[in-house]
């Protein structure tokens, strides 16, 4: 698992660099001292934070030849503090050995919720009129630079994080860059403030190479591949977008990692401990998924409702595989509600992006967004009335495989080659369609009886009969509430 977890932070750490300028360290420390237990001795958060920076420098040198190539590197404006971030790294290297474990992870965590709510609220740093790449600064320019600088390389050396970040913000904000020729002028002071910081924290602390050197080339390869190219996807998208982008995933990371970093106060409280458990047996799902679907959207040519159903039969598997895993129904219902309160807001941000609606394949505006919140909430109106009132774990599975195989089957079959209308419900279902969806229901029901729960075979042939029936009626809008609950009821009275 662990491997996992080192492979997820840098990739983040990769992608946060080439996007927005991030050091590698603002995502992949809090993961390396929370998840990993390589990093959970007296020095982890100080190696931690040097394979941190070591993955930053070939990653960073990349991310700045990609940005350089589209001519948005201003080292005129950005001169004097590349100056005094590079002097005051190895300063705060040495600080930072002697600070310990508590300071450096402590401070790392805050820091991510910080820059990505900053994000959220402000996604696009660039003032209206930026100045002219390569103009001169006046004496306030250079004073604000040397004294962000020196604060800046300190904070690097001793953090480990933040310092790509810090710089985007002074760039933009007091110095007029606009938004990509900062993140290409943090990118290549990073690359040598990486260098130093890394080695600094090498020589301090030698075991950093000796004992965990498989890690370190592990990390430095993934975060260097996947800064290359987020570099070249940045380049091609609106500062609006990458800003959104970083600013949703370091909240919900930062969130996430605060939450392990008290595990030991919080995990005395048992429903805690069941709601973390379901929502990592999500993560650990999803995540891979997720990356499978975008190489599918950008990588092939898979018709628009075709994907649009992979979507939906990767959303209701991997909430159903943390239902069934679930060890008591309160933990699972209100990790479906959590899922839900924490996908709407972010979603409701992102659906203003030109690329949202081609990439979700919506119908109409805000589908997307509507949709997994009833979806997610129906997941826990499930889990409480079969498993908290009738005591029936095993109908939840089979309610919402039986129903989401089904919708998509219906789908599948249905918009092809569904000729033959059916005069119900919103008038766009055939009769091709609807015997896909009950086949392929009663298909499911067979199978997760056979190999999962019994069921009788009479409740299973009537369940998807009704939840058919149901499908077929229910506008387009309510069926995937009405279609799942209309088959768990079936189980439940029968």
């Amino acid at each position: 698992m662990e491997i996992f977890w080192l492979i997820l932070a840098s990739t983040l750490a990769g992608v946060g660099t080439g996007l927005a300028g991030l050091s590698a360290a603002t995502v992949m420390v809090p993961i390396l001292i929370v998840l990993c237990p390589s990093f959970a001795g007296e020095n982890g958060a100080y190696q931690a934070s040097a394979i941190a920076l070591a993955s930053d420098i070939i990653g960073s040198a990349l991310a700045a030849y990609t940005y350089d190539k589209y001519k948005n590197i201003d080292l005129k404006r950005g001169g004097p503090m590349f100056v005094c971030i590079v002097i005051m790294c190895t300063v705060g290297s040495y600080m930072a050995w002697l600070a310990g474990n508590v300071v450096l992870g402590t401070l790392t965590l805050y820091l991510t919720v910080g820059i990505g709510i900053r994000f959220l609220l402000k996604p696009d740093t660039s003032k209206e009129n930026p100045v002219d790449k390569g103009a001169k600064l006046d004496l306030k320019g250079l004073l604000i630079s040397l004294f962000f600088g020196l604060t800046i390389g300190f904070g690097t050396g001793f953090v480990g994080s933040g310092g790509g970040m810090m710089m985007l913000v002074v760039f933009t904000a007091f110095l007029g860059m606009d938004l990509k020729t900062s993140v290409g002028t943090s990118t290549f002071i990073m690359t040598f403030t990486a260098l130093i910081a890394s080695v600094s924290h090498i020589l301090i602390n030698p075991a950093i190479v000796l004992e965990k050197w498989p890690i370190l080339i592990l990390c430095m390869s993934v975060a260097t591949i996947t800064s290359l190219y987020s570099a070249q996807f940045a380049n091609r998208v609106s500062n609006r977008t990458v800003g959104l982008v970083t600013g949703a995933v370091l909240t919900i990371l930062g969130f996430f990692l605060l939450g392990l970093h008290y595990w030991p106060v919080l995990s005395k409280i048992d429903l805690v401990i069941e709601t973390v458990s379901c929502l990592l047996v999500f993560i650990k799902f999803i995540i891979p998924c997720v990356i499978v679907l975008l190489l599918i959207h950008f990588f092939t040519k898979v018709p628009r409702f075709v994907f649009r159903k992979i979507l939906h039969l990767v959303a209701f598997s991997c909430v159903t595989i943390m239902l069934m895993s679930a060890n008591t129904w309160k933990g699972a219902t209100i990790s479906s509600i959590l899922i839900a309160v924490l996908i709407y807001p972010i979603l409701s941000i992102l659906e203003n992006e030109s690329w949202f609606a081609h990439l979700f394949v919506q119908k109409k505006e805000g589908e997307i967004k509507t949709s997994l919140l009833m979806l997610f909430f129906m997941f826990a109106l499930i889990s409480a009335i079969s498993w908290g009132v009738f005591g029936q774990k095993d109908y939840i599975g089979a309610s919402i495989l039986m129903w989401g195989c089904g919708d998509g089957a219906a789908a599948l079959v249905g918009i092809p080659w569904g000729k033959h209308k059916i005069p119900l419900g919103d008038h766009k279902k055939s009769w091709e369609g609807t015997l896909a969806m009950y086949i392929t229901s009663l298909s499911i029901g067979i199978l997760f009886s056979l190999f999962y729960a019994q069921i009788p075979l009479g409740k299973i042939i009537l369940a998807s009969l009704i939840g058919t029936i149901v499908e077929l009626i229910s506008a387009s809008t309510w069926d995937t509430v009405t279609v799942p609950i209309s088959i768990l009821v079936t189980f439940l009275i029968i």
